[in-house]
């Protein structure tokens, strides 16, 4: 799906993240999509942690092989975790944009690249989704949450918890409901 013209909402990179169940800080720079992507190479792209947006890393990912504990990428939400592939098994963090709360893609995305792929690196929900989200973000292979809200993070943990049980079968259950009690 070709992308508009003008570049929407960008991720925010917060200082602070929940990660596999902690508040912890934020080791990784996120950088944004731009016009100006074209001119970025692997000479010029800043060292230490970076997590680029998937057209760059995609230009850009051979150049940086010898960097590859350093190199994330980030999907927005028109962008498939296809795209990405079996390469997934190659990078240490994928992070997946949510433009807005309503735009489901991205739960989708994570699936795919837990179950499909089998990305075992850290998979990170960016952008604007809600704290009701976080269960159903877990559930599909989310461990790290770059939340946007005006919520301490602290307060939030307890959301990844909502739910008890789940009927259903996800990443982090294999099993539905009327497997688990036949056992």
């Amino acid at each position: 799906m070709p992308k508009p013209a003008e570049l929407g909402p960008q991720p925010a990179n917060p200082e602070q993240l929940i990660v596999d169940g902690a508040v912890a800080d934020n080791e990784w720079r996120l950088l944004p999509r731009s016009d100006d992507d074209a001119t970025i190479s692997a000479d010029t792209l800043a060292t230490g942690k970076v997590i680029l947006p998937y057209s760059l890393w995609s230009d850009l990912r051979e150049d940086l092989a010898g960097r590859k504990n350093e190199i994330g990428v980030w999907l927005d939400s028109d962008e498939s975790a296809d795209l990405i592939g079996d390469a997934a098994a190659e990078l240490p963090l994928i992070a997946v944009h949510f433009p807005a709360f309503a735009d489901g893609r991205g739960f989708t995305a994570g699936r795919l690249l837990r179950e499909r792929y089998g990305f075992t690196g850290e998979l990170r929900a960016v952008g604007a989704y809600m704290r009701d989200q976080l269960t159903y973000l877990h559930r599909c292979g989310f461990n790290a949450f770059a939340y946007e809200g005006e919520q301490p993070l602290a307060g939030l943990l307890d959301s990844l918890q909502d739910f008890s049980e789940s009927y259903q079968a996800a990443v982090d259950q294999k099993l539905p409901l009327f497997r688990r009690r036949a056992q």
